[in-house]
């Protein structure tokens, strides 16, 4: 399966904690900001291949931790092989 670019996953992730932080317990949410927020959900889900919002916060976080680990890894070689 195709996995977004995880600075893309980094960016709906934080873009979706933004928005679930400004609906959250508000009965009276900004029809504008309801649906950037359903949105953002449904892209995120699209974009781990799941179906909902937990599943693809999961697969978003540890596809960005892969992420991170190789390029500690490829910068560490790189500074080794500088040396």
């Amino acid at each position: 399966m195709l996995m977004a670019n995880p600075t893309v996953l980094r960016t709906l992730v934080e873009r979706y904690e933004m928005l679930h932080g400004l609906t959250e317990g508000s009965e009276e949410v900004d029809p504008h900001v309801r649906q950037q927020l359903q949105d953002t959900v449904y892209t995120l889900c699209v974009s781990t291949g799941t179906r909902e919002i937990g599943p693809a916060l999961t697969a978003a976080h540890a596809h960005m931790a892969r992420a991170d680990y190789v390029l500690d890894d490829v910068d560490d070689t790189l500074k080794k092989n500088a040396a």
